[in-house]
C-alpha cells in the first residue's frame, strides 16, 4: 500500500468502517439471538468463518479445543499485528426485550462479545478490501477466541500457536485487543500502562466436622460454625495484610451445608474469588487463604481442604505498546477521545496470556452515548450499543495498518 498522508488514510479506513457497519451490526444481533458458552461455541465459529470466507480471507480453524480461529491478510513487514477478539456468551437467563434477544432459555451474550466478534470480523473485511488498493504495511492476524468467560480459551490459543510463525503468516510482534464498558463515552478509547486487569483465581474450603442432633450440638462438631467463622477471618487478609495502596479482593461467594432443619451436617462447603494486581500479593493471598481456613477449622475442632486453583494473571500492559496506541489514536483517530485510565479493574480478563508472551495493549471502548440504556456488564439487562461498532472497526484497522514501533 502506497503510504498516503495521515488524513487521507484515516478518512478513507473511516468510509469503509461506516459501509461495513451495518453488515457487522446484522452479524452482531443475529450472533446475540444464538449465544453459544465456553467451548461450544460451533455455530459461532461457523458463522465467523462463513463471513471470512465470503470476504475471502484466509484462515485456520479447530484451535483451542474446536472453536477457535485464526485468519490472515499478508503485508510487506517482516512481523505481524494480531487482534483478538472473544466470541463466547454467558449460562445468564435474559432479560431483554429486543427482537435479537436470546433464543436460548439460559444463556446470553451479556458481556458484549457479540459485538466484539462483529468488529473484528468487520476490521477484518476493512482491511480485506484495501489490499486491493496496494500491500498493506503490516502482516495481520485475527484471533477469535472462545472461552474468555472463566475457560481459558486464551492460554488454549498460545498453546495452539496462534502466537507462532506459520504457514500462513509470521509471527505478530504485538497483540491488541479491546472490551466494550457502560459508562464510558460512546467511542472513547481508554487505556492504561501496567496492570489493567486484576487475576482472577478461585478457591474451595471444605469443612469436615461430626454430625450430631440439633439439640445435642456438643455431641457434634459443628462445621458450619467453622466454616462462618472461616469467611469472617479470610476479610483479614485483605484488610490486615495487604498494602493499603495495592488493590486485592477475597469474596467467599457460595456457602452450602446441610440437609435438615433438626441435624448439625457433617460437613460444609465455601466456594469464592480472589483477585490481586501483582503477583507478590496474589502469592500470599493463595498461602494465607489456606492458612486460615485450616487454622480457624482446627479452632473449631474440625478440619479444613482447602483447593486454590489459580485462574487468569493480571492483564499487564507493555508501557512501549501502549505508547504506541496512544500515537495511532492521536495521529490518525483524532475525532474519538483518548481517555487515561487511572485505575485498574478488578474485573479478570485471560487477553492476559497473550500478555505473557509478547508485547500487548488492551483497552477499553465507550458505549455511552445518552440514549442506549443499559444495565452493566453480566447483567441480565445488558445490551451491546451498535453505534459503537463503527468506532470499534475504525480503532481495529487503524491499529494494524499504523503501528510501526518493532517491540524491543
Amino acid at each position: 500500500m502506497v503510504a498516503p498522508s495521515t488524513d487521507t488514510l484515516s478518512a478513507r479506513v473511516r468510509a469503509l468502517a461506516r459501509e461495513e457497519a451495518p453488515r457487522a451490526t446484522e452479524l452482531r444481533r443475529e450472533l446475540h439471538t444464538h449465544p453459544e458458552i465456553c467451548y461450544e461455541e460451533v455455530r459461532t465459529s461457523a458463522r465467523i468463518r462463513q463471513a471470512l470466507d465470503e470476504a475471502g480471507i484466509a484462515h485456520k480453524d479447530g484451535l483451542a479445543g474446536g472453536t477457535g480461529t485464526l485468519a490472515f491478510l499478508p503485508g510487506t513487514a517482516a512481523t505481524a499485528i494480531a487482534l483478538r477478539t472473544d466470541i463466547d456468551g454467558l449460562p445468564i437467563v435474559e432479560e431483554n426485550k429486543s427482537p435479537w434477544v436470546s433464543r436460548t432459555v439460559g444463556r446470553m451474550h451479556a458481556c458484549g462479545h457479540d459485538g466484539h466478534t462483529a468488529i473484528l470480523v468487520g476490521a477484518a473485511r476493512v482491511l480485506k478490501r484495501l489490499t486491493s488498493e496496494g500491500a498493506l504495511p503490516n502482516p495481520v492476524r485475527f484471533l477469535f477466541q472462545p472461552a474468555e468467560e472463566g475457560g481459558a480459551g486464551g492460554r488454549r490459543m498460545v498453546e495452539d500457536g496462534a502466537l507462532d510463525a506459520l504457514p500462513e503468516g509470521p509471527a505478530p510482534r504485538r497483540i491488541y485487543g479491546l472490551h466494550n464498558f457502560p459508562g464510558v463515552t460512546l467511542g472513547a478509547l481508554q487505556t492504561r500502562r501496567g496492570s489493567l486487569f486484576a487475576s482472577s483465581d478461585r478457591y474451595e474450603v471444605v469443612v469436615r466436622g461430626q454430625a450430631a442432633h440439633a439439640a445435642w450440638p456438643h455431641q457434634g462438631r459443628d462445621p458450619i460454625l467453622a466454616a462462618s467463622a472461616i469467611v469472617v477471618a479470610l476479610q483479614s487478609i485483605v484488610a490486615r495484610e495487604t498494602d493499603p495502596l495495592d488493590a486485592a479482593v477475597v469474596s467467599t461467594t457460595t456457602f452450602h451445608s446441610g440437609t435438615a432443619t433438626n441435624q448439625i451436617p457433617a460437613s460444609a462447603t465455601l466456594q469464592g474469588t480472589a483477585r490481586a494486581l501483582r503477583e507478590e500479593t496474589r502469592s500470599h493471598i493463595e498461602r494465607r487463604i489456606a492458612e486460615v481456613a485450616r487454622d480457624v477449622a482446627r479452632a473449631h475442632r474440625c478440619e479444613a481442604e482447602v483447593v486454590y486453583t489459580r485462574g487468569y494473571p493480571v492483564t499487564r500492559n507493555d508501557d512501549k505498546s501502549v505508547a504506541e496506541f496512544e500515537r495511532i489514536v492521536r495521529e490518525h483517530l483524532p475525532w474519538q477521545r483518548l481517555e487515561h485510565m487511572d485505575v485498574p479493574v478488578m474485573g479478570g480478563e485471560d487477553f492476559a496470556f497473550y500478555a505473557e508472551k509478547i508485547p500487548a495493549c488492551f483497552y477499553i471502548l465507550g458505549m455511552e452515548d445518552g440514549q442506549w440504556k443499559s444495565a452493566h456488564l453480566h447483567q441480565p439487562t445488558y445490551d451491546f450499543n451498535d453505534a459503537a461498532i463503527e468506532h470499534g472497526i475504525t480503532a481495529m484497522a487503524m491499529l494494524a495498518l499504523c503501528d510501526h514501533t518493532p517491540s524491543a
